[in-house]
């Protein structure tokens, strides 16, 4: 992908920062898409990561001047720019997500976190988290490279954000204690493919900006990204053995789908994946 224009102007770069805490009590971190990569079954669940003493504060304001900064800048504006305009068309204002850029742990207003538990969206500070070296994680461990394939789980956080903006994301959180474990992963599952979807509907608008360009192979990219971080090959790689059951995120052809009809379709009244029979 090409990205000519400016960049968000919504970056908190704490790159090189003391990210130092004491866990505490406090409220939970949704992990998003990623957080799997690890062996450990953390997106989409609200875990309870106490907030305690943190010496991380808040880091430079601004476009980036490395080009790790300048491309994840860039994709974030582009993502501004297309969910501005969805919204518009449902009679609705889009408050756009600030980015924080961190090295090793990083303070939100969510609980305290290591880079070890990927990309995450915080809802309470309606800010996007990543550490990029995760990047060369699913590179090398995952075989999911190029820029797209980075570009696919920004896209797909910010379509937390939209979810969250939206009140779907509350919805979930209500039925939370209310369900059964197993019920409560299904509908974990379908909260994470309407983000799938919502990173295909953005890849599909964003053709329409004078400012950026889809290139050959990009969609395979982003494809090949979600193949890998299905449920059941990440629970057939990690444990041996597939529990559907305890899904939360959608198996490899799921993913792939999801972010297939988003982006083909680029209609989002196409993204109901709560009352889809096919789920």
């Amino acid at each position: 992908m090409q990205w000519f224009g400016k960049g968000s102007g919504n970056i908190d770069d704490r790159r090189g920062m003391s990210g130092g805490a004491k866990l505490g009590g406090g409220v939970g971190i949704i992990i998003i898409v990623l957080g799997l990569l690890f062996g450990k079954d953390l997106t989409g669940v609200v875990s309870q990561l106490p907030v305690g003493e943190v010496t991380q504060t808040e880091g430079k304001t601004g476009d980036p001047t490395d080009a790790e900064g300048k491309f994840v800048d860039g994709v974030l504006e582009s993502t501004n720019q297309v969910w501005e305009k969805q919204f518009e068309t449902m009679g609705q204002q889009y408050e756009k997500p600030r980015m924080v850029l961190f090295s090793n742990m990083v303070q939100s207003a969510c609980g305290n976190a290591s880079s070890a538990v990927g990309p995450f969206y915080c809802p309470a500070d309606h800010k996007v988290y990543i550490d990029l070296t995760f990047y060369q994680d699913l590179k090398d461990r995952f075989g999911a490279a190029g820029d797209f394939a980075q570009a696919y789980v920004i896209a797909h956080e910010v379509g937390h954000h939209v979810q969250n903006l939206l009140g779907i994301s509350d919805k979930l959180q209500q039925a939370r204690g209310r369900v059964s474990e197993k019920e409560y992963n299904r509908l974990s599952v379908k909260l994470e493919l309407q983000a799938d979807f919502f990173a295909g509907l953005w890849a599909h608008q964003a053709q329409n900006l004078k400012d950026f360009k889809l290139e050959e192979g990009d969609i395979e990219e982003a494809l090949t990204a979600a193949n890998a971080i299905g449920d059941d090959k990440l629970q057939k790689q990690a444990q041996g053995e597939v529990v559907p059951d305890a899904f939360t995120h959608g198996t490899s052809a799921q993913r792939m789908y999801w972010f297939k009809k988003g982006f083909d379709t680029g209609d989002i009244r196409q993204g109901d994946t709560f009352n889809s029979s096919s789920l």
